[in-house]
């Protein structure tokens, strides 16, 4: 049977539940065993795919197509494995399931309650993963903060199969918060102890508490914590502040997290992790040889967890380049044909990001016409792909209205429209062309170049597709679709091979890069904007030695 790791938050929200849960499983993995990782939130919305970004950051996609919390993109790229629909779970979902069974006379007329009939759902829903022998251990991570009303029936889930289980099966890790007063230039502990005992009235007790902290815990302070926590004191844990997110695994083995959980769950004969990949990822990413600019065009950048995956894409992608990626924030609401030069000087390269509805959206075309035109490498995902469209039709087909109909209903050129299999959708939530769709790519072309395969597959998530109406205008006037759905015939990939790097996607390749596979695409934009950087420098040295001769 697999052994279950819960793991809880207290005091305060954004301590990293998601990147400790992360780290401990990379910790396992590297050590042999088969490990996976499973979220549940505690907001009533069935899944984020309703969400804006601006509530809950990015809306994560699996291969299977479900819109998931933000974390399983952090489970994916430490563990490079996929997850699925059953790793996170709504209490939306829950009430969801238990609402339909009783209107199916399921309950055989018994009154429903939140227990046992909504803990029971629950408790079912976590033991999912374990059912067919495929993991040796799973780990949950509890959404939310303990002492909020929405988590108490997680948590009391959490209490009734710390008593089900045989007690080496099932274990708690609580991760809370250790403030620094600077005043008093001292740590205070009085938070977590006051946490701890509120996760302890539920009836639940931590076996490990890890603490975030932004000093290091002395000894005295681990033992004060360990007597009035109830733990021993090697398992208080120092989470200190780190550099990059990708260092936490190696904290944490420093602090022993993984081999107390081995102790626990009764799990012996296992070697030592074998961090070799990890550890020389790391290095590349501390260690750069020189720096690239990225231009990121998106309407939610005041939040940077609206393009998480696009980000740590741009870490996987630097790491193996060499090179530090410097992202630079573009709202593309501010950006017009009078200001683009200065909005985008100095960058070696323009992402046009992903997102919904027409805010912003003429900036990003007119940001994707100064690529275009000045020889910038470009990289268009999703909606910033359709904006190279959009741009194209307007300014090389003369196509002076050309939209999509997602922005203009009424335009007489839609080389933007909506797939035809949802213009009969009215519900929202999980009806778009989500999930992971294959992809044939021309050979001899940029995109073969990357992938090296004229086969693929990569993650969808949109309702609005390129027009195959116009195919023959562009292709005929220099952009060239490269990439096709098989069956379909639906347009995943765009190109202009006159210029330098050109490229825009249906799908979102950043889904699928991992620490240990980078996504190509961000491989080859990086590479190319590295190119254009050192061109643009020997441009510079050569226009200063003609300047001083």
């Amino acid at each position: 049977m697999a052994k279950f790791i819960f793991v809880t938050g207290g005091v305060t929200s954004s301590l990293g539940k998601g990147i400790i849960a992360a780290s401990l499983a990379k910790l396992l993995q590297a050590r042999g065993l088969r490990v996976t990782i499973q979220k549940f939130d505690p907001y009533i919305n069935v899944d984020p795919g309703t969400l804006n970004p601006y509530e809950h950051g990015e809306c994560f996609v699996t291969e299977d197509g479900a819109e998931t919390d933000l974390d399983l993109g952090h489970y994916e790229r430490f563990l490079s494995i996929y997850t699925s629909q059953a790793n996170n779970v709504t209490t939306g979902r829950i009430y969801q399931t238990v609402i339909n069974k009783e209107r199916a006379g399921d309950f055989l007329g018994k009154t429903v309650q939140v227990v046992p009939h909504i803990t029971d759902e629950i408790k079912r829903r976590m033991l999912l993963l374990g059912d067919d022998n495929k993991y040796d251990v799973i780990l949950t991570e509890i959404g939310g903060t303990v002492g909020d009303i929405e988590s108490l029936p997680f948590i009391e889930a959490v209490r009734q199969l710390q008593w089900e289980l045989p007690e080496e099966d099932v274990m708690v890790v609580h991760l809370t918060l250790i403030p620094y007063l600077k005043a008093a230039k001292e740590l205070k502990t009085k938070p977590t102890q006051h946490s701890v005992k509120m996760l302890s009235e539920t009836g639940v007790h931590p076996d490990i508490i890890v603490c975030r902290t932004e000093e290091p815990l002395n000894n005295d302070i681990k033992r004060k914590i360990a007597l009035f926590c109830n733990v021993k004191p090697e398992a208080v844990i120092e989470a200190m502040d780190a550099s990059t997110i990708y260092e936490v695994p190696l904290l944490m083995l420093r602090e022993k997290l993984d081999l107390i959980c081995l102790k626990k769950l009764n799990l012996s004969g296992y070697g030592e992790p074998q961090l070799d990949k990890w550890i020389g990822f790391l290095d590349k990413l501390k260690y750069p040889r020189s720096k690239v600019t990225i231009g990121l065009i998106g309407k939610y950048i005041e939040l940077q967890d609206a393009y998480k995956s696009i980000l740590e894409s741009f870490v996987h992608a630097g790491a193996i380049n060499e090179v530090k990626v410097q992202v630079v924030n573009v709202h593309s609401e501010f950006i017009t044909q009078e200001n683009v030069a200065e909005k985008l000087d100095g960058l070696d390269g323009l992402l046009v990001a992903p997102g919904f509805g027409h805010r912003g959206i003429e900036g990003k075309i007119v940001a994707v016409q100064y690529a275009r035109e000045k020889g910038l490498p470009f990289f268009g995902i999703c909606l910033g792909m359709q904006m190279a469209v959009i741009e194209f039709a307007r300014n090389i087909l003369g196509l002076k209205d050309a939209h999509s109909t997602e922005m203009d209903t009424s335009t007489s050129h839609a080389v933007i429209n909506m797939m035809e299999e949802q213009k009969k959708i009215r519900l929202m939530g999980g009806t778009m062309r989500l999930g992971a769709y294959p992809c044939e790519i021309k050979e001899n072309s940029l995109a073969h170049r990357i992938y090296n395969s004229t086969n693929i597959s990569e993650r969808h998530r949109h309702r609005y597709e390129f027009n195959n109406d116009y195919m023959e205008q562009f292709e005929s006037n220099g952009m060239v679709m490269s990439g096709k759905n098989p069956e379909s015939g639906l347009v995943e990939i765009i190109e202009i091979p006159s210029h330098p790097f050109f490229i825009g996607v249906q799908y979102h390749p950043e889904l699928k890069s991992t620490v240990e596979r980078p996504a190509p695409l961000f491989v080859s934009f990086i590479d190319a904007a590295k190119k254009y950087n050192e061109k643009r420098s020997s441009f510079k040295t050569s226009s200063l030695q003609d300047a001083l001769i």
